[in-house]
């Protein structure tokens, strides 16, 4: 099995530490990921720099991102390891080019991140090059990556293992690439922000209904509402712009289980007003995820059209 083991910044760890919350945005100023062809689950490792040089902690990868500045506060907030979005800003701005005020960045979300105290820390580990900038991928059936990984599993009350689901969401299940080994299955836990991102990639940043690619206009929403029975799973989520969140949120917009758009006749009755939604209604999405594992839920669809809509 390969981990990977990424170069952190001390502030940030800090202040994660204290927050604990239960996913976290790894950022960094380059919008070039710290790696490819990654599974879900991968474990991400925390590696402190000078004066510590020590392993303080990890967590579950779940998807990587590039995301202006501004929005990838809105989505993550103190997750981002800082306070507040000016500070996110001072952060950043002397590590790009021309100190962008809100270019992309890059984001690494990962879930279930766990802290160790220092007292757990692990000493630099083995293998390490001092021109490491970014991290190293192990592998634990080589001696250093064993050795790490044993040390870590040592450490947390909730051992690293791999749990099997065929969930995607809320439970991922993933494939391994040829290139990180066989398959496994994990089960990382996915809060609100994972989702928004999930969702945002597995609809290729286009809004379901309209095609709009203009990403600070889009939103994930939930078919069957997180507030209710609804999970933060991407099988209970579409990527819509906006204005048909809302009007999808609260059943003036519905998509059948076959993947047809349905607009409430009550815009028209209300408002007087709906051309631009009414030029939708029985057409079919615009746009449906590659990956049929990450497509919306047809049972969702429907509970959503049965339940919500306002025929």
């Amino acid at each position: 099995m390969k981990f990977w083991v990424g170069v952190t910044d001390n502030q940030w760890f800090k202040f994660l530490s204290e927050l604990q919350p239960e996913e976290v945005n790894f950022w960094q100023p380059s919008a070039t990921p710290p790696f490819s062809n990654a599974p879900i689950g991968l474990p991400f490792l925390f590696k402190l720099r000078r004066p510590h040089n020590h392993i303080a902690g990890g967590g579950y990868f779940v998807t990587y991102s590039k995301l202006p500045l501004s929005l990838a506060w809105e989505i993550f907030g103190p997750k981002n390891g800082c306070s507040s979005l000016a500070e996110l800003r001072n952060l950043i701005s002397p590590l790009t080019a021309n100190n962008r005020n809100d270019g992309e960045i890059g984001c690494t979300v990962l879930a279930n991140p766990f802290f160790l105290t220092k007292d757990e820390w692990l000493a630099e580990p083995p293998g390490w090059a001092p021109s490491i900038v970014r991290g190293k991928m192990y592998e634990t059936t080589e001696p250093a990556g064993n050795k790490i990984w044993n040390d870590i599993q040592l450490r947390i009350s909730t051992p690293l293992d791999f749990i099997e689901s065929d969930v995607i969401g809320a439970e991922i299940t993933t494939e391994l690439k040829v290139k990180y080994g066989a398959p496994v299955t994990v089960r990382p836990r996915i809060g609100q922000s994972s989702f928004r991102l999930l969702v945002t990639e597995a609809y290729q940043r286009r809004c379901a209904i309209t095609g709009e690619k203009t990403l600070v206009t889009l939103e994930a929403a939930h078919i069957v509402p997180y507030s209710g029975t609804g999970e933060h799973d991407v099988r209970n989520g579409l990527l819509l712009r906006a204005d048909f969140h809302r009007l999808f949120d609260v059943g003036l917009v519905s998509v059948t289980s076959d993947l047809e758009i349905r607009i409430s006749p009550r815009i028209r009755e209300e408002w007087f007003n709906g051309k631009i939604y009414y030029r939708l209604d029985h057409k079919p999405l615009s746009v449906v995820p590659a990956t049929p594992s990450m497509r919306p839920d047809p049972d969702l669809l429907d509970w959503h059209f049965k339940n919500r809509f306002q025929a």
